[in-house]
């Protein structure tokens, strides 16, 4: 592999800032310090003013392959991802068919190494009947199971309490939760379709999806894992009363439950609806200012542990439907990073605290061996930001397969310039080095 030396960067790791040069070999951090001598490297970038951060982890997307390839596929998604920072990933099960056996997880992975550009793990999905098949997945290799409560794209909706309380009771695995609560969200959706028939406004979302659905599950699954020890990490909280059933006390490695929040959660409210429309309809839901006010001091405070994206493709035809027909989720990967620096930029979010929640704390909460931070022997995976260097959303300049973005039109102040994966320069000013692909992550785990 091609050495890197990256001169006069501003490093921002592990709750500091610290200006010095970074350089890269064999994939692997080498040596950081200031004045580096040059070390013979194959190429020199020049940070001077730029921010380097360890590269983004998303431990939540949908990159929609097999099966849902009109929507996304891996190469597209990774590539978007690495255009916005992002060089791990951790992508979920719904697919078709939904990733319910090893063997078919396995298959995922061989399509990732053919494809992505970068790093991945997937995981094992939960259903009503396959218990038996949790319990072989390798912990050093798999990132989690992923359970359902609630129905959403390409359900896989585990609504059998027995079945529940015997995957908390037998998996050591971290468990990852979609939690609402089916049952209320059909009695919500009912007494809207009285009122509306079948043309109920996107506006009423947040209402069918309740935030008591939402609070409700969350609180089962969190008192199951209390009651077996499980390691339960419960996805893209939305309401603000689910932030207090996490403990904002514990340092992140005592933690045996823990949460993550999401971009579009930080971002918009239930008053977006009226010019986004379906283009914000996710699952949860996107609930009032309020909600997403609590959600980021929760952030802030250490209730919520990650921040995440929930990256869920559709193509624009089927967000175009009626709210009953369009399905539920958006494309983020490409803009989360810029959307979190526009929250420093506006005094929301500090620079320390956007690497520790996309970074370093999903890396100590997953166990990822030698990733999410910025040290020598770990591998390499750095976004070099400009924070000065003002963009428009546009068609032009999306990657995502399906075209089109939620932040269509949003000017934002900052800019990736540079992505490394694994010691492999991928992305650079808008050009893609496609030459490598990106690894899977290996979990430091018993």
């Amino acid at each position: 592999m091609k050495t890197i030396l990256i001169r006069n960067a501003n490093i921002v790791n592990e709750g500091k800032i610290n200006r010095g040069d970074v350089f890269i070999k064999e994939g692997m951090i080498f040596a950081i310090g200031s004045g580096l001598p040059d070390y013979e490297a194959d190429s020199v970038i020049d940070a001077d003013g730029k921010y380097l951060f360890p590269g983004l982890i998303d431990d939540q997307v949908h990159f929609r392959e097999p099966g849902l390839t009109h929507k996304a596929d891996i190469y597209t998604e990774s590539k978007a991802a690495v255009a916005g920072g992002i060089t791990s990933y951790m992508e979920m099960p719904n697919t078709q068919p939904q990733t319910v056996t090893l063997e078919l997880l396995e298959e995922k992975y061989q399509i990732a190494a053919d494809k992505s550009l970068a790093n991945y793990s997937f995981f094992m999905g939960a259903t009503n009947d396959n218990l038996a098949e949790l319990l072989k997945v390798d912990p050093k290799t798999v990132c989690g199971i992923k359970v359902f409560q609630g129905s959403s794209t390409g359900n896989m909706l585990v609504d059998n309490p027995e079945t529940l309380e015997g995957i908390f009771r037998e998996c050591r695995l971290l468990i990852a939760t979609h939690s609402e609560n089916d049952n209320m969200i059909k009695e919500n959706l009912e007494r809207y379709q009285q009122e509306f028939g079948d043309d109920i406004p996107v506006a009423y979302h947040p209402k069918i999806r309740s935030a008591e659905a939402c609070y409700d599950a969350s609180k089962r699954v969190v008192d199951l894992a209390r009651k077996h020890g499980t390691k339960l990490h419960v996805l893209h909280i939305s309401t603000g009363k689910e932030v207090g059933l996490f403990d904002e006390s514990l340092p992140l490695e005592s933690k045996r439950i823990t949460a993550e929040a999401c971009i579009h959660h930080l971002w918009f409210s239930d008053e977006d609806y009226a010019s986004k429309g379906n283009l914000i309809k996710w699952n949860p839901a996107v609930k009032t200012k309020s909600d997403r006010q609590q959600i980021l001091e929760g952030v802030i405070n250490g209730n919520i542990d990650v921040i995440a994206t929930d990256h869920a493709p559709h193509t624009k035809d089927e967000k175009a439907q009626s709210y009953l027909k369009a399905p539920s989720g958006g494309p983020l990967v490409q803009h989360s990073l810029v959307a979190l620096l526009e929250m420093y930029h506006e005094g929301k979010l500090s620079l320390e605290m956007i690497a520790q929640k996309t970074s370093h704390n999903v890396a100590i909460l997953f166990e990822i061996e030698k990733r999410g931070f910025v040290r020598p022997g770990f591998y390499a995976d750095l976004v070099l930001v400009d924070l000065d260097s003002p963009w428009t959303v546009s068609t032009d300049n999306i990657h995502y397969k399906c075209g089109w973005s939620p932040f269509e039109g949003q000017a934002f102040r900052s800019r990736v310039t540079h992505t490394i994966v694994s010691g492999h320069l991928a992305y650079e000013n808008g050009t893609f080095h496609e030459e490598r692909k990106g690894m899977r992550l290996n979990f430091e785990r018993k």
